[in-house]
């Protein structure tokens, strides 16, 4: 057992070298904090990752047909239809499965024309695109069904228009004269790698193939009731759409599961980096106290014979310097994380909780343990080295 009085000499030694001691503690508070930090940096950065993947559509599967040569070349009976689109829509983990048919065409704006793109939409579409309704509404099953001149404009192609407010004003599009009913954003920008652009007019279904000619699908997207099935709906669709075409035509149905898995393999590869970053940080902290201990072992020299002369044992001699080494490393740990933990609720309390950023409680234990037992492993040799003197050289010593 530890005695009291092996404690109280402990603390007193550092509350008589008061700056070396905080010097010493400064290093194992910022590598304390650092632990915590990079953690919490760490799970802030794969959050916002994934959301920003995860904000193209939630558990999205998608399919298009491809075609070896020229459009007009293409048998029709192999284009993906609205027949297709109902079948998916019966799959049992299909929420809901949506279809579009893009095309560019010219809008009047002011006295000039631009090319724009017009977007041809069944029902849902906004729910599996997970899109932003900035203004107005979406179409709806009724516009969609009665093949309404209504349309939905995206955010940048409303800001072009001469008016305060877009909903409700007839634009040009072609030979269409369109009806706004609502202005959009995509949540996450796909930078015009989907059929949204930054200038979109987004029209119904049937009115599109009315207008255009045509009938099938380009883009048939389904969205799975959870990640899971995000790979059974895919591998269904594909064996789906191949049963109901021709055994020649290609489809190509994928979906973002590989991205967000490679997503999180780089966040858990940055957190692993900054962890080994952060534990250097710690070692070095070790050292210092190692090297503060040692140089503290020789200046007390002489106050170490005078405690073996009256008495005090070898081992109550290295457990005083342990103790030592122990409080600085405990109380840097319990400061830095203090200070690691503090910072991310600041942040929030300023932003008004429009940050979030969340502290691993792991790696407030982990630093903490890490911590204290860098202290003590970096406090052995000092502390041995202490017990080792004899005390009649300690006592000559000057």
């Amino acid at each position: 057992m530890i005695s009291g009085e092996t404690w109280k000499t402990a603390l007193d030694a550092l509350r008589a070298n008061k700056f070396k001691a905080f010097l010493t503690t400064l290093g194992v508070v910022i590598g304390s904090a650092c632990l915590v930090l990079v953690v919490t940096v760490g799970l802030t950065g794969k959050r916002y990752i994934l959301s920003q993947i995860e904000g193209v559509g939630s558990n999205l599967v998608y399919a298009y047909h491809v075609a070896p040569g020229p459009r007009q070349g293409r048998p029709l009976a192999d284009e993906i239809s609205l027949a297709d689109l109902q079948a998916v829509r019966q799959l049992p983990q299909v929420v809901r499965a949506a279809a579009t048919f893009d095309t560019q065409m010219t809008m009047v704006v002011g006295s000039s024309e631009r090319s724009i793109t017009v977007v041809g939409v069944t029902e849902d579409f906004d729910k599996v695109r997970n899109l932003d309704v900035l203004r107005g509404r979406f179409l709806d099953r009724t516009d969609i069904q009665s093949r309404a001149k209504a349309c939905f404009v995206t955010e940048q192609l409303a800001q072009l228009l001469p008016y305060d407010d877009p909903i409700g004003q007839t634009i040009r599009v072609g030979d269409l004269y369109l009806t706004i009913i609502g202005v959009f954003r995509e949540r996450v920008s796909t930078f015009g790698q989907s059929e949204i652009a930054s200038e979109t007019v987004v029209v119904p279904f049937p009115l599109m193939k009315d207008y255009s000619g045509e009938e099938y699908v380009r883009t048939l997207y389904a969205q799975a009731d959870s990640q899971e099935d995000v790979p059974i709906i895919t591998r269904e669709i594909s064996d789906m759409l191949q049963s109901r075409h021709r055994s020649e035509a290609v489809y190509l149905v994928q979906n973002l599961t590989a991205l967000l898995a490679a997503a999180r393999s780089i966040a858990n590869a940055l957190t692993i980096v900054l962890l080994v970053v952060g534990s250097i940080t710690l070692v070095i902290s070790g050292i210092g106290i190692m090297n503060i201990m040692l140089v503290t072992v020789t200046e007390r020299t002489r106050e170490i014979g005078v405690r073996m002369a009256v008495g005090a044992r070898r081992q109550e001699i290295e457990w005083q310097f342990l103790i030592e080494a122990f409080i600085i490393s405990g109380a840097g740990a319990v400061t830095g994380i203090l200070i690691a933990v503090a910072i991310p609720i600041g942040l929030q309390i300023v932003f008004l909780h429009n940050l979030y950023l969340p502290v691993s409680w792991l790696s407030v234990v982990v630093s903490l343990v890490v911590s204290c037992c860098t202290g003590i492993l970096f406090g052995l040799l000092p502390s041995r080295r202490a017990a080792r003197l004899h005390p009649t050289e300690a006592l000559h010593y000057e």
